[in-house]
């Protein structure tokens, strides 16, 4: 009988064939520096997992492809660097979809390395074949079909560069025979780095006049201003303006700092949005104005000059817009600070907006949250949401004092994000504790992922918030139909599907059992999970 150990040493050692395209791909990937990948292998990219058998990068194994595509967000959202994700084709690509129209929305960087089949002369339907190109269009900054007329090491160098510098996904379609053909380089040609327009000194000064005729300005970040922390704190420091974010800006200014008034928006904090709304100036740093920001209304800020900073257009009335990066403006700017007014008359009227902040109807989430903050604020976690109930109040009730420290899903709101965004954002950080803050509805969305923690002893620290309902969907439902339909949660015993996958979880129904539960859960070497009661009917 033949010892299928040894077939299988066999295999592993095999030389693979020199110089294919597949080969350098990974060479590629390696020279770029990319160190993790996540994916889930099928027979169109077998010849990439063959090199990659070989290779010092580390590739993790999802479950599904959608949670590959979430990881590598979370990998990209704290190291700043593209996340990479490698899938088979057909259903392999299709699985990957949701995560990418995700990455777009917040302008996360990924480069999405897809299998594709061989292309065929005849007309009849080929197995897996999808038009991977058609499906990205509306959802990535750029994608590429490699032929063989490519230089894969060309396609691979400026797809990160472009994923990089337009901050979004790249989708690469590759397929299986050119993967497997043997490499022929091209003449070279390098892709010039997008360049902005100069910064206007008329602008600049102009900017600088409206300033200096506002008796009540504040400052709103949004996602694109994550990278200029420093320059923002600066200037804030020097004009002692007030500050209020999106959801996507959080961190970006420290949540503790006395000027911050929180996030606006939909479900923002009351402080901010009154603020918001009394202002006659708003300096706009990477702002995306959604409608989950500006509540779809014609009168958002209504007495406010709004000036936009910003690296991309974006099609509204305002005073004034300049394209280019946050900092880059920033420091320009503070050449052209006009003398400022005495704002004391403006910080009033906020101290008196805070004072008549309504009390939270969520008051039991609210203390676990607040209670989950005070005990873990000494460690920095970072915290990774899913959405609905659980993501505002997060956004509320945490002080986030440092970038990348809150990772969520904005744009699209894609519940199931939070556990592969948050094995990404660990092994973006090793050692760091991720708390991954979820709702009962979002965890069954991906619990899969459980598998990809256990056999990587990623330690992340999974806090349901349980209310056995689509908490925000149900509130929504009675507030505009007066009406609950298919909004109650049947749910499973969550200790028990941990103990299936040899995890350890704790469950909490009274609230001095919570701070027990998060000792042992933090201090546990691997994955845990604080399954938590909450009333079922609080609303935000």
């Amino acid at each position: 009988m033949t010892n299928l150990l040894s077939v299988n040493n066999n295999l592993s050692t095999k030389k693979t064939s020199a110089d294919t395209c597949a080969k350098m791909l990974v060479n590629t990937l390696e020279n770029i520096g990319v160190e993790s990948i996540f994916g889930y292998p099928g027979a169109a990219v077998l010849s990439i997992y063959n090199e990659l058998s070989h290779s010092k990068i580390k590739h993790y194994l999802v479950r599904h492809e959608q949670a590959a595509v979430h990881a590598a967000e979370g990998y990209a959202r704290v190291s700043g660097k593209p996340g990479v994700v490698l899938v088979t084709s057909g259903p392999g690509f299709t699985n990957t979809i949701t995560g990418i129209a995700n990455a777009y929305a917040d302008s996360t960087p990924l480069v999405v390395l897809a299998g594709d089949v061989t292309p065929q002369k005849n007309k009849g339907k080929v197995f897996q074949k999808v038009d991977i190109i058609s499906m990205t269009k509306t959802c990535s900054k750029k994608n590429y079909l490699l032929t063989s007329d490519d230089d894969i090491k060309q396609v691979i160098e400026e797809a990160f560069t472009v994923a990089k510098e337009e901050k979004g996904p790249v989708v690469i379609a590759l397929p299986r025979n050119v993967l497997e053909s043997v490499y022929s380089p091209s003449e070279n040609v390098t892709k010039s780095k997008i360049k902005l327009p100069d910064l206007s000194k008329d602008e600049l000064a102009k900017i600088a006049d409206l300033l200096s005729n506002a008796n009540q300005p504040l400052i709103l970040l949004g996602g694109g201003a994550l990278d200029s922390v420093d320059d923002i704190k600066t200037f804030v420091s020097s004009t002692k303006i007030p500050v209020v974010s999106t959801l996507m800006g959080i961190g970006a200014y420290p949540s503790a700092d006395n000027l911050y008034l929180g996030m606006i928006g939909i479900n923002g904090t009351y402080p901010a949005n009154t603020a918001l709304a009394a202002c006659d100036f708003i300096l706009a740093l990477g702002v995306s104005f959604s409608d989950r920001s500006t509540c779809k209304n014609a009168d958002f800020a209504p007495n406010a000059k709004i000036v936009n900073i910003n690296l991309e257009h974006i099609p509204e009335n305002f005073a004034s817009e300049v394209i280019t990066d946050s900092a880059v403006f920033l420091r320009e700017f503070i050449n052209y600070q006009p003398e400022l007014k005495d704002y004391s008359g403006w910080y009033d009227k906020i101290n008196l907006f805070r004072e008549e902040n309504k009390n939270s109807l969520c008051a039991q989430s609210a203390k676990v949250l607040e209670t989950i903050y005070e005990y873990t604020k000494s460690y920095e976690p970072v915290v990774v949401t899913d959405v609905g109930q659980h993501q505002m109040l997060t956004a509320q009730y945490f002080n986030f004092n440092k970038p990348k420290k809150f990772i969520t899903s904005g744009g699209l709101g894609t519940m199931g994000f939070g556990l592969p965004a948050s094995i990404g954002a660990y092994l973006a950080n090793p050692g760091s504790l991720v708390l991954n803050i979820t709702g009962d509805g979002s965890f069954q969305m991906n619990l899969q992922e459980l598998a990809t923690c256990r056999e990587h002893n990623i330690p992340v620290k999974i806090i349901i918030m349980n209310n056995s309902y689509l908490g925000m969907v149900r509130q929504l439902q009675e507030k505009i139909y007066n009406n609950m339909y298919q909004v109650e949660m049947i749910n499973p015993d969550f200790t028990k599907i941990a103990e299936a996958y040899d995890l350890y979880a704790v469950r909490v129904s009274a609230e001095n059992e919570l701070i027990p539960a998060l000792e042992k859960a933090i201090s546990h070497p691997g994955t845990a999970i604080v399954d938590i009661a909450i009333n079922s009917f609080e609303e935000i």
